[in-house]
């Protein structure tokens, strides 16, 4: 077999890729999807374009440098569009793409399932939390 030149495992990489590797870009694209905001974000514009103060307003908590930078990245990605109105004050308009309507479908599930769940999950929180030793690890059972 022979051997491979680091380009050609550059372009088999591209080819075949593997999220589980750190350096694939589908482990960079995973980690920015899986940020709170972005998901917030993209199931905020599900329902139609938004202005950037309704959607300050709708994403509770994110300061406005951090909806600017997720909105940027959200459109670098190609999975949001920004459309400036010249008027008096500016009108900016951020709708979903194709591409982020897809994604939509897939984060409003995890929004739906975070909802439905969150009682399940605080009590064994509270369970794992009264199980847990008092410098706060976990007790590890006596069978590992």
């Amino acid at each position: 077999m022979p051997t491979m030149t680091a380009a050609q495992r550059r372009e088999q990489a591209r080819v075949e890729y593997d999220a589980f590797l750190r350096s694939c870009p589908t482990n960079q694209l995973l980690g920015r999807l899986s940020d709170k905001w972005v998901g917030l974000a993209v199931a905020a514009l599900s329902t139609g374009s938004l202005r950037y103060s309704d959607l300050a307003r709708k994403l509770a908590g994110i300061s406005p440098k951090m909806l600017t930078q997720t909105l940027r990245a959200l459109e670098r990605d190609g999975l949001v569009t920004r459309t400036v109105t010249p008027s008096v004050p500016v009108r900016v308009d951020y709708a979903l793409t194709p591409l982020g309507t897809g994604l939509a479908d897939l984060l409003k599930a995890v929004k739906r399932w975070a909802e439905t769940h969150f009682d399940e999950v605080r009590e064994a929180r509270e369970r794992y939390d009264a199980d847990s030793d008092t410098d706060g690890t976990a007790a590890v059972p006596a069978d590992r």
